[in-house]
């Protein structure tokens, strides 16, 4: 099923974001997690494809074992910083081969290494130079695109940050999913903006439950996020309980979701960390919701 034809729907739907093993000792526990948040039947999943594409060979093998052996939708990521256009096209002939209709194109994250490198020999400086190469590889996929509601970190201001994200609209992306954001305002804002801008694709919130007060530091640290005084008082509270805190963490997300359920948004994305019960904790507090 393409995510296109999903959101297209009228009805509400919550999504979850896997990844693959960092080391090949660890596939088989982080195969069994996806599999136990696949038996949940969320709308679709997403395998994400890590930093440098360092975990790149498992991506679509467990995206291919969660939409054939489970029935879930798939969209698997795509990143291009610092490959070659062989290397992508031969990604996107094993995409096609697996059978997956549905493609996140990224720059992908820059390691310590590749920001020390040179990057003018590079072929895919840019997230939209990869999704310009996918559509005129002949692809049918759905394509989707990164955007980030706080602004990119790499961008001078929102505006120009704006001005790049139509041009990955423009260049073939048919909806986009937001960074982590903890004020639902800040999204509304975003939101406000880009369709003044022109950009009219579906845009898929993407909420972060924090289940660990130490995931705080590395959510700023990875998007710059801004933390609501409400978030800072939880894990304060309760940061140095690790029940408490997940379910702190867990509630709050909820009323994140909730709140953009009832604000007309229908299709959130929940960055899940591969863990199941954080999933199943949230659709069971959605369920007559969600119906």
């Amino acid at each position: 099923m393409k995510l296109s034809e999903l959101f297209s729907q009228d009805k509400l739907s919550l999504s979850f974001e896997v990844f693959p093993p960092k080391t090949d000792s660890a596939f088989d526990s982080v195969k069994h997690a996806t599999e136990e948040i696949a038996r949940l039947h969320p709308s679709f999943m997403s395998v994400t494809y890590g930093a440098g594409g360092g975990t790149s060979r498992y991506t679509l093998e467990i995206a291919k074992n969660i939409k054939q052996n489970y029935g879930v939708p798939t969209l698997a990521h795509l990143t291009c910083v610092s490959s070659t256009r062989e290397t992508v096209r031969e990604k996107i002939e094993q995409m096609k081969a697996a059978g997956i209709e549905n493609v996140m194109a990224l720059r992908g994250d820059l390691t310590p290494e590749l920001e020390k490198s040179d990057r003018s020999a590079w072929a895919y400086r840019h997230a939209v130079d990869l999704i310009r190469d996918i559509k005129e590889s002949g692809a049918d996929f759905c394509i989707g695109g990164a955007c980030y509601p706080e602004i990119h970190p790499e961008s001078v201001d929102q505006k120009e940050d704006i001005k790049y994200l139509k041009q990955k609209v423009d260049a073939g992306c048919s909806f986009l999913t937001t960074q982590m954001f903890f004020d639902n305002n800040l999204f509304y804002n975003f939101m406000y903006k880009i369709r003044e801008a022109g950009i009219t694709v579906p845009v898929v919130p993407g909420i972060m439950p924090i289940t660990r007060a130490g995931q705080v530091e590395r959510a700023v640290t990875l998007s710059g996020s801004f933390m609501p005084q409400r978030f800072k008082a939880l894990v304060d509270k309760f940061g140095s309980s690790p029940r408490a805190m997940q379910q702190a963490g867990i509630a709050y997300a909820t009323d994140q979701i909730i709140d953009l359920f009832a604000n007309g948004i229908k299709n959130v994305h929940v960055y899940s960390m591969n863990n199941p019960d954080v999933a199943a904790n949230i659709l069971n507090n959605l369920s007559d919701i969600l119906g």
